[in-house]
C-alpha cells in the first residue's frame, strides 16, 4: 500500500481526503480537472472500484462534477464547503477532547493559551 494510505480508515475515504487536501491547498482550483480514476489507480496501486467510490462520494457531496467523456472537475464551491466542514470537524475531533483532558488535568484557559504560545501558536501554521 502507498505510504499516504493507511489501515485506519477505508481507502475510498482516504482517496477523497487526498483530493480534498489538494482542493484546500490550491493544487486543484475551481473547474480544474482532477486526475482520472485510472491515473489515481496507477498512483496508489488500489482497486479501480475503490477509487471510483471515493470520487463518486465527492461528486454526491457537491465538491466535484463530471463531464461525460471529458473528466471530473472541481466545483466552484468545493473549497468553501471543505473548509467549513473541516473546521467544524476540527472542533469536535481535536479541540473538544483536548480541552476535556486539560480540564481533567487542572489546566485553566490562561495555561492552555500559554502552552499554545510556547508551542508556536498559530504563527507556526502559516
Amino acid at each position: 500500500m502507498n505510504s499516504i494510505l493507511n489501515d485506519h480508515q477505508p481507502i475510498f475515504h482516504q482517496i477523497g481526503k487526498w483530493i480534498g487536501d489538494q482542493i484546500i491547498d490550491g493544487t486543484f482550483e475551481p473547474h480544474d480537472r482532477i486526475p482520472s480514476t485510472n491515473e489515481i489507480v496507477c498512483l496508489y496501486k488500489v482497486n479501480h472500484l475503490t477509487v471510483a467510490k471515493g470520487v463518486n462520494e465527492l461528486v454526491e457531496e457537491g465538491l466535484l462534477y463530471k463531464k461525460r467523456g471529458v473528466g471530473v472537475f472541481v466545483t466552484a464551491e468545493a473549497k468553501r464547503i471543505l473548509l467549513d466542514r473541516r473546521r467544524a470537524d476540527f472542533t469536535v475531533q481535536y479541540m473538544e477532547p483536548m480541552l476535556e483532558e486539560a480540564r481533567k488535568l487542572g489546566f485553566d484557559a490562561r495555561e492552555i493559551g500559554w502552552m499554545m504560545e510556547k508551542m508556536g501558536g498559530m504563527a507556526s501554521i502559516e
